[in-house]
């Protein structure tokens, strides 16, 4: 399939990793940074850069373990940060010389949080589309991140379906399995009833299964525990690194320069949401996961409360949130709410 209209397909090295990404616009335009999510590329990304207005310089990287990227492993003791200094790295090696607006979505969200409070001078904005909890995924009980059990159970590498896993590492593009790359991203990234280009498709299938598998990538780690459901997060690969037990980034708060942040969110998203269908506390509570301990020893991660108070802090602090509900969408909206989500997208840009 074809790039984005004047966009460029590149690598770039930087003192971390050997980069993949796309770049379009002017070399001294505006700069406008992508940042995908777990399971995914900057292909995902492909209608909002080839839309995008005169005068920005667009750059979408591949992180690292995804798309056409290195294939390096994830420290997962230290969250997001692995991504928050490739993305660092990054725009010094591609010669952006300004503060530059960061879009995260899901795990890039927590990544650019990252860069905002351990690079804050690189940071003009932030976006965050649908973007994993401040206290990471999994394992937290209230508004304030506590921990449901003092080794986050249920949350990291052994919280995925197996058969997810053995078909990404197949390779598999098809559509005969509900477990299937395709459809797990036709059912939980976009709202049902969303029909995207069939070529378009097919590439962003092609682009998950890209994936480095295994420990140090996906799904990484997972450690045997006491607690329900018996397992807890490891120390290395993408699940572990948003685990609630290293995945933070509540501490934006406390940040002395504070640029405005728009929160976007698809009342429909299936997987960040009070109520996640990939909590294992919610599966647990559907009796999905046997065993379950009920609510008072294990309740369903409140994400949006915490993403909400987290924000709300931010603001509080005298920093500027732009908070935008797009009802019906799912956990895609720059994708399945195009339409909507990238005249706001632009329009916030450009007032910044």
């Amino acid at each position: 399939m074809t790039l984005p209209a004047g966009a460029t397909s590149a690598t770039i090295t930087t003192s971390r990793l050997t980069h993949h990404y796309l770049d379009k616009g002017p070399s001294d335009g505006i700069p406008v940074v992508f940042v995908h999510g777990n399971l995914s590329s900057a292909r995902f990304f492909d209608r909002l850069i080839d839309g995008a207005p005169a005068g920005y310089r667009v750059l979408a990287p591949d992180m690292r373990g995804f798309g056409d990227s290195d294939k390096v492993a994830i420290d997962a003791t230290r969250g997001l940060r692995d991504w928050s200094d490739d993305l660092a790295a990054f725009v010094q090696a591609v010669g952006v010389e300004r503060p530059a607006h960061f879009v995260g979505w899901s795990t890039g969200g927590g990544a650019i949080a990252n860069l905002l409070v351990d690079h804050p001078g690189l940071v003009a904005s932030l976006t965050l589309i649908d973007p994993v909890s401040p206290y990471g995924f999994g394992g937290t009980r209230d508004a304030d991140g506590t921990p449901t059990t003092d080794d986050f159970a249920g949350s990291g590498g052994g919280a995925v379906n197996p058969e997810v896993v053995q078909r990404l590492a197949d390779g598999d593009v098809g559509e005969d399995s509900d477990m299937s790359p395709r459809n797990v991203m036709r059912a939980f990234y976009w709202a049902p009833g969303t029909e995207i280009d069939r070529a378009w498709e097919d590439l962003l299938t092609g682009e998950m299964v890209k994936v480095l598998i295994g420990d140090g990538g996906y799904p990484g780690t997972s450690t045997a525990s006491e607690n329900w459901p018996g397992m807890a997060p490891g120390d290395s690969g993408i699940l572990n690194a948003v685990s609630g037990k290293w995945c933070r980034w509540n501490d934006i708060v406390g940040v002395a320069d504070k640029p405005p942040i728009l929160w976007t969110h698809g009342t429909a998203d299936l997987i960040v949401g009070n109520g996640s269908m990939f909590d294992m506390a919610v599966l647990g509570q559907l009796g999905a996961v046997p065993g379950w301990p009920g609510e008072d020893a294990c309740p369903p991660q409140p994400m949006l409360d915490q993403i909400h108070a987290v924000l709300d802090a931010y603001a509080a602090a005298g920093g500027a949130v732009r908070k935008e509900l797009f009802e019906g969408s799912g956990h895609g909206p720059h994708v399945d709410a195009e339409d909507r989500w990238a005249p706001l997208f632009w329009e916030f840009v450009g007032s910044v």
